[in-house]
């Protein structure tokens, strides 16, 4: 690992419970923004919200911890994680529909 370089790592996350029609999505996206991280998150057909995202491993652990809180109206039940391998194919964060 290059010095000063952290490795990029990437996640998967659903999140379960309140988290539709509460700005969900566009509050993560700002969050990973303000974390230099890319990827995505967007509404599944089932009431859970999907966030894929890349970045250093220290400011994914910091997406993550938020994604159990979330928005002010939300209220989170359940954060599955899987993490993947980074593929570097997201020029930023964004909503996806």
């Amino acid at each position: 690992m290059a010095e000063g370089k952290e490795q990029t790592k990437r996640f998967r996350a659903i999140i379960h419970g309140r988290v539709q029609g509460v700005n969900f999505r566009y509050y993560t996206r700002e969050k990973a923004r303000r974390l230099g991280l890319c990827g995505y998150v967007r509404n599944l057909w089932d009431g859970t919200v999907e966030v894929v995202a890349e970045g250093p491993e220290a400011n994914l652990q910091k997406l993550l911890s938020w994604l159990h809180i979330g928005p002010p109206l939300a209220q989170v039940r359940q954060v599955q994680v899987l993490w993947q391998t980074p593929t570097g194919e997201f020029p930023d964060f964004e909503v996806r529909f």
